[in-house]
């Protein structure tokens, strides 16, 4: 798993994610980033990853978020096969990389370059659209009423 902090000066494309790593960026930058808004209510939500079900991350999350956490094995379970909810997770990381690697980067500058570049062409128009879309998976699972979601869901 690699990570980007779409704020920072430069991007980090050479470390893989540990647990280690992880609870880090969470600690570092994460938490202090959410201390800067009033966010008391906010729920996070996190794949099964290795270093996002580490005992040691999820006490970490349960320290901040309390019982608003929807992970694997704690305290709201992540389903297993549950479709993408999240913008980044059915769209952003996949439109990135369409783009990205059109271009077929030789280097890890240019790979960062191009990442940025596809990033900063991203226009309003196209988030609005993705948060309509968004709001359209989240009407159908709450009409779904907690049962099987078909596949159509993912081409949405």
């Amino acid at each position: 798993m690699g990570w980007w902090n779409p704020s920072s000066k430069r991007m980090k494309a050479t470390t893989l994610v540990n647990g280690d790593r992880y609870r880090a960026m969470i600690t570092k930058f994460f938490i202090p980033e959410l201390n800067c808004h009033d966010v008391q209510e906010l729920w996070f939500q996190q794949d099964g990853a290795t270093c996002h079900t580490a005992r040691a991350t999820i006490d970490l999350l349960k320290d901040t978020f309390g019982d608003r956490l929807i992970s694997c094995f704690r305290p709201v379970n992540w389903p297993p096969r549950s479709c993408d909810l999240t913008p980044l997770d059915y769209f952003l990381w996949g439109y990135i990389k369409s783009l990205v690697y059109a271009d077929k980067p030789r280097t890890l500058d240019l790979l960062e370059s191009d990442i940025r570049r596809v990033i900063a062409d991203i226009r309003p128009q196209m988030l609005e659209k993705v948060i309509e879309n968004w709001t359209s998976r989240l009407d159908y699972i709450r009409a779904s009423r907690d049962g099987h979601m078909p596949e159509i869901i993912s081409k949405m």
